[in-house]
């Protein structure tokens, strides 16, 4: 079967994603203009469209709304399964309404159901699409593994492919609302930089860092971690168990809290929390807090 053989006269244009076009392109060139863009039907210069096939994209790209002026877009057409691996093959049109040629690197792309939830997501190198000229549509397939899909059935309607934004912004500090009102301004800036000099997370990683601690004279132990979250979805904690182990190794603190509200971590951002121990939960008893950690055992 051949890559053209793919793209089918029953196909229709389903969901558009649509970003500005500085998400993706710092300082791409814009165009004053207010006026909406249809975009011009564009193949990759490799390949050799045959005239039957040349009809079918045409009749999709007709169907394309057009575009504000410098944006970037994900069309949705159709999602094909692979009869021997079980991977998707998703069907889409790469749109730009930016009046100059553009060249992506890699960029993740998120599935997304009638509902938005994440079905799946995947880096792809843009490269391959080629030079997008100006003012463009070009029909792509992009295949998600079967791994990545985690059993889910292919979605009949409603769905769309996206650019994950998430992805492509630093990792960011979710501050509680608590923190909020009860933190200096200076003091959000300095736990914003903070964690802006952490390393770097592993896709979707969950890491627990240890930032204060200090043992009361009431002998319980207040102790602020960094909850980082190296997902592209929310963490939603509802019991957390946590040690405290002290320069040592040794441990200090062990207990489980409960946490009423649940507590939620926004994807790709880091957010403090401080835990209390009380004192019947502590041997602290010539502990060497000059250095400690905090983990969650499993």
């Amino acid at each position: 079967m051949s890559l053209f053989d793919f793209f089918k006269k029953t196909d229709k244009v389903g969901r558009d994603s649509a970003i500005d076009s500085n998400e993706l392109v710092e300082g791409s060139e814009q165009t004053e203009s207010k006026d909406k863009v249809s975009t011009k039907l564009s193949f990759h210069p490799d390949w050799n469209v045959p005239q039957e096939q040349q009809y079918v994209f045409r009749f999709l790209a007709n169907e394309l709304k057009p575009l504000n002026p410098n944006q970037l877009s994900l069309a949705a057409i159709s999602i094909d399964e692979e009869p021997r691996s079980g991977d998707w093959l998703v069907k889409a049109f790469f749109r730009s309404s930016i009046p100059n040629s553009i060249e992506l690197g890699e960029i993740e792309l998120i599935l997304l159901d009638k509902d938005d939830q994440l079905i799946a997501s995947k880096p792809f190198n843009f490269n391959e699409l080629g030079t997008i000229p100006p003012e463009s549509a070009r029909p792509w397939v992009f295949t998600f593994e079967k791994s990545l899909i985690d059993g889910k059935d292919i979605p009949d309607e409603g769905w769309k492919i996206a650019f994950n934004l998430i992805s492509l912004r630093d990792h960011m500090l979710d501050l509680d609302e608590t923190w909020k009102n009860q933190l200096p301004k200076e003091q959000q800036e300095i736990l914003a930089k903070v964690i802006k000099d952490l390393p770097k997370l592993s896709k979707n990683e969950v890491n627990f860092t240890g930032f204060q601690v200090k043992l009361h004279d009431n002998q319980s132990l207040h102790v602020s971690i960094f909850i980082r979250n190296g997902h592209n979805k929310v963490i939603n904690l509802e019991q957390l168990p946590l040690e405290i182990i002290d320069a040592n190794g040794k441990l200090i603190a062990k207990g489980s809290f409960k946490l009423d509200p649940i507590l939620s971590v926004q994807p790709n951002s880091t957010k403090p929390w401080t835990f209390i121990f009380p004192a019947e939960l502590v041997t602290a008893e010539d502990a060497d807090l000059s250095r400690w950690a905090a983990r969650v055992p499993q």
